[in-house]
């Protein structure tokens, strides 16, 4: 549709020249003075059309200048190159690649805006994205001699190689979703293109979870008690070495063939950037954006299994290039 508008005024110029040419032609050939008033007429009538014809396929070209409304709607992955991933160290620490896990981090959304006011649009985007690493370690087991965490040269036994069939298994999982509104200020360049600068002010939360397991699991014993036995009336019991007047034991676990942590923080999200917006069909466009996410983590901020607090957890940047593609549905 753009080439077309693009091409019509040199068409129409192209038409002017060879008429005007032609003219003068006829001017060279035939005397002056035997030149009657018609020819001179059709090329008042040609010119004029000429021109009529070339300023409204200009006019065409122009954005208009009265308050446009309109709007759209479609599917709208973000590519977003992280700084870091959140607790990576405590992650290397379990024999995880941290390097693994998706670069650029993609959240896959939905994205809608709207004109609201002369050249302000508004908007709204909502979009989820995951990415997890796993491994399978090699194991050394050893007789432990003292209660001091880890192998001790010297003092636990000689460690031998675990050639059990099944080794545990480490997972971690990261998890970022977020919802935000835009706003942006329109600069028309055509009448099908146009480019805009705003930003994404919103909520997130990033989630990580790291799930250990070993063995194979089982549907029944994935819903057992790992702290006893109910009775029918409701009444949980939880076995003791010995009981001692006066001092209650600690309700701890048995011993269970995985362990499952989560931990997860809401942070405000802030995404500044310029857009691209090209209306390539008359109910279709792409729009393409490029920008800088970020949101910060506050210390203290997240939470175990999405209720109990981490008073000493760090702080943490949710940040990177961000780069985001559009195939909508409107005007």
């Amino acid at each position: 549709m753009v080439f077309l508008q693009v091409k019509a005024p040199l068409f129409f110029l192209k038409q002017f020249l060879h008429f005007f040419l032609k003219f003068f032609h006829n001017l060279r050939d035939v005397p002056y003075g035997g030149l009657d008033r018609e020819p001179y007429l059709i090329m008042k009538k040609y010119i004029i059309l000429v021109l009529i014809k070339v300023n409204i396929c200009l006019g065409q070209m122009g954005y208009p200048v009265e308050e446009f409304f309109g709007g759209g709607i479609g599917y709208s992955p973000m590519y977003i190159s992280l700084d870091s991933i959140p607790g990576s160290s405590r992650l290397t620490a379990l024999g995880l690649r941290t390097q693994d896990f998706k670069d650029p981090f993609v959240i896959h959304g939905g994205e809608g805006f709207a004109h609201v006011t002369g050249k302000w649009r508004v908007g709204g985007y909502a979009g989820l994205g995951a990415s997890s690493v796993s491994t399978v370690p090699d194991i050394m087991i050893y007789e432990e001699n003292n209660n001091i965490p880890g192998y001790q040269s010297g003092v636990d036994g000689q460690p031998q190689d675990y050639t059990e069939f099944f080794s545990p298994t480490i997972e971690a999982k990261f998890t970022i979703a977020l919802g935000a509104a835009s706003v942006e200020y329109v600069m028309p360049l055509l009448q099908d293109l146009e480019l805009s600068g705003g930003a994404l002010l919103g909520f997130a939360r990033a989630n990580i979870a790291v799930d250990q397991q070993t063995g194979t699991p089982r549907w029944d014993n994935t819903f057992s008690n790992v702290y006893g036995v109910f009775d029918s009336s409701g009444t949980l019991y939880y076995g003791v070495d010995a009981i001692i007047d006066g001092v209650m034991p600690v309700i701890v676990p048995g011993p269970v063939p995985g362990i499952l942590r989560d931990v997860s923080a809401t942070f405000f999200n802030f995404q500044p950037y310029i857009a691209m917006k090209w209306q390539f069909l008359e109910r279709v466009g792409l729009r393409i954006s490029v920008g800088f996410n970020k949101g910060t983590i506050g210390n203290g901020s997240w939470s175990l299994n999405g209720r109990t607090k981490i008073g000493d957890s760090p702080t943490a940047a949710i940040q990177g290039v961000a780069f985001r593609t559009m195939l909508y549905i409107g005007l």
